[in-house]
């Protein structure tokens, strides 16, 4: 089933430009001392109940005031401007075992944790591993040190916490999926139709069912919403493959005109985590990007966010084709089997 094109302008709080957003703190929020003690208590008590932090469920998670937070989070994330940064945790008292307690009790508070890769890991560390994308065709841009354009990741939602920043770099970006839209048409009207038209992506061989490519446009307009899947790279590793058509002058085009958006400073909102941050993201109507870092020497010193990706309870009704995808499969699957319980 194919989604319609969309050609008119996108309106509403989730299309905003960089510059306005700069100008504010209203995309971020502090925790409050009695949140800090909920979440503290909470950390203890699993670290003391359990030796692995996956056996933790929903149940045993009693944080009244956190839960609240969260919930003004969840809609913010799927009817507001789609993301939100928290910032206060004391993450430097935890060891690393504990703090990643600590994400899943908060992912778990917000929605479904989902893989994020073909093992079925559920929690990444994102930190420099010594990868390069175009010498390991497994690699992954979370596990270098270089700039990560932008793009977006898997399930409905992302969750990052900072435990460690670098020497210097990293700068977090974010960028609207609908003010970029509304640039293109504005721009290039004939290549906001191109991108709603399939690419060709590497999948990294992460692909739950193996596939090494997938097939998806870039942007998807379905049931009222606009969602975006953006990965120049991969796109662009896509075309070693023989049976991958070479891209056309007008995808060409497009994905240049769509980074040289990304790239101009009023587009972007622009901020640098801080060790106990939380940067929360919907990923169709958010995308990211980070910075490339220079890292310290000591391992224990090194550049450390945890993250896991999430599926939304008030997430979007999802397009088709991204049931082909390895980023949103799970939130798809996940999606239609709540409907037919429903």
């Amino acid at each position: 089933m194919k989604t319609p094109i969309l050609t008119t302008p996108l309106s509403g709080p989730a299309t905003w430009k960089g510059a306005d957003l700069n100008e504010g703190t209203q995309w971020l929020c502090y925790f409050s001392e009695p949140e800090l003690q909920e979440i503290d208590t909470a950390v203890k008590a699993l670290t003391d109940k359990y030796d692995t932090t996956l056996e933790i469920t929903p149940k045993d998670l009693d944080m009244p005031l956190v839960s609240r937070k969260f919930d003004r989070i969840r809609d913010e994330l799927e009817n507001g401007r789609g993301f939100q940064v928290l910032r206060g945790i004391p993450v430097a008292k935890y060891s690393l075992a504990q703090n990643e307690r600590l994400i899943w009790a908060l992912s778990l508070l917000l929605g479904e944790p989902e893989e994020q890769d073909k093992q079925g890991n559920l929690i990444h560390s994102v930190h420099d591993k010594g990868k390069n994308l175009t010498e390991n065709s497994a690699a992954r841009g979370y596990e270098t040190d270089q700039e990560l354009t932008f793009h977006n990741d898997g399930g409905d939602a992302f969750m990052l916490l900072c435990l460690k920043t670098a020497v210097s770099g990293g700068v977090s970006k974010l960028m609207s999926v609908n003010q970029l839209f509304n640039e293109i048409l504005r721009r290039k009207p004939e290549l906001a139709k191109t991108l709603q038209q399939p690419f060709h992506f590497d999948t990294r061989e992460q692909h739950p069912d193996g596939r090494k490519i997938e097939s998806v446009p870039i942007f998807n307009f379905y049931e009222g919403k606009l969602s975006a899947l953006y990965k120049r790279a991969y796109i662009d590793m896509a075309q070693r493959f023989p049976d991958v058509p070479r891209l056309n002058n007008d995808q060409i085009a497009a994905l240049d005109l769509f980074d040289e958006i990304c790239n101009e400073p009023d587009m972007q909102m622009s901020f640098s985590m801080e060790p106990g941050d939380i940067q929360v993201g919907n990923n169709y109507s958010i995308l990211h990007s980070r910075t490339k870092y220079q890292d310290h020497d000591k391992p224990e010193d090194k550049r450390r966010l945890l993250r896991t990706w999430l599926t939304l309870p008030n997430g979007r009704a999802l397009p088709p084709v991204f049931a082909g995808t390895r980023e949103f499969v799970h939130s798809y699957r996940r999606r239609q089997a709540q409907e037919q319980s429903a």
